[in-house]
């Protein structure tokens, strides 16, 4: 289990180097290779309306005006180490890790994700825990009762939570349950710490609509995994063993089906730590999401590049996570 797990984390590790690699080719080596100049380059870091003076600083902090790996030395040695830069008014150190610096901001980008992470963190992790106890246990209890009404209205279920965006899901839970039933009344984040009742309350509607999209996904995935596991010729004998019927479900049949499932799951929830957009911006919540699409329309790519690699950071970390859970549902992945 330990070779296991260090094999693991150097498989991360190694993937994170690699994940600097493709940022540093989008966001440097590529427009490069389109025909963009080191000034031109320059220009996009600064934002609208860029000086000729804010153009030089920037060259120079960025280290657009060396060769390609002296520029990814840089990029690294920011990431790992820190990194100076010159404002034109102020020369600002920018502690690790160093994401970058919003010129048109003048604020450091790691700080300003920081401060979203909470935010996203409790929607995706709440959202995670009720799409995957639901969505789990409607697809088992559907496999279960192949054919019956419940099979057809879970499944029906699934199918309404597949086609409905979350951006109308929430329009209509805040419709509902903000505006014409004021039960969540003005939903906002409340720090868990300051007051977790609150916290969750006001979390209750996003987390639902989140968890809707998923849910009804994990529900059809787990459904047809338990019809693919309940055949097989071990559950019969287990079956004629004398088991009971719940450990033969759970401990046999369920516990196979997980695997492909926690695969999906680790992927899911680390691509919705990196943002959850769409339900984000339905409620106004100030996380990793928001974040991006305001950096993306105000056009700061340094902060859009900080959004690119902590959401990279997150989904590798996901798959990690996962990888060592892989090891306690299925022993035989250890070898």
């Amino acid at each position: 289990m330990i070779f296991y797990l260090l094999r693991r984390l150097a498989g991360a590790v190694v993937l994170l180097l690699i994940v600097t690699m493709a940022v540093f080719a989008i966001f440097f080596l590529i427009p490069r290779l389109g025909g963009a100049t080191s000034d031109q380059l320059a220009a996009r870091y600064v934002g609208k309306s860029p000086t000729p003076a804010a153009i030089s600083q920037v060259k120079h902090s960025l280290g657009l005006d060396k060769s390609v790996p002296e520029q990814y030395g840089k990029f690294v040695k920011g990431l790992v180490g820190g990194k100076d830069y010159d404002t034109g008014v102020r020369k600002v150190h920018c502690a690790p890790p160093c994401l970058g610096f919003s010129f048109r901001n003048n604020l450091e980008v790691w700080p300003r994700l920081l401060d979203r992470i909470p935010v996203t963190l409790s929607l995706a992790a709440g959202a995670a825990v009720i799409w995957l106890a639901a969505g789990v246990s409607i697809g088992v209890i559907s496999a279960l009762k192949r054919g019956s009404i419940w099979d057809r209205l879970s499944m029906g279920f699934a199918l309404a939570g597949v086609s409905l965006p979350p951006f109308f899901t929430g329009l209509v839970a805040l419709a509902l349950f903000s505006y014409q039933w004021p039960i969540f009344k003005g939903v906002h984040y409340v720090p868990l710490l300051d007051n977790p009742g609150s916290w969750a309350w006001n979390l209750i509607l996003p987390w639902l609509t989140l968890a809707f999209l998923y849910a009804a996904l994990y529900a059809r995935l787990t459904r047809a995994g338990m019809l693919e596991t309940m055949s097989e010729d071990y559950i019969r004998t287990a079956r004629a063993k004398g088991l009971r019927e719940r450990d033969v479900i759970v401990k046999h049949g369920l516990r196979a089906a997980l695997t492909p499932i926690l695969t999906i799951f680790g992927m899911d929830v680390g691509l919705l730590l990196g943002g959850a957009i769409l339900t984000e911006q339905v409620y106004s919540l100030d996380g990793i999401g928001k974040f991006a699409v305001e950096a993306i329309t105000q056009q700061d790519l340094p902060e859009v590049l900080g959004v690119t690699m902590v959401a990279a950071v997150f989904v590798i970390l996901a798959n990690l996570v996962v990888d060592l859970l892989y090891a306690v549902v299925d022993p035989r992945v250890r070898n």
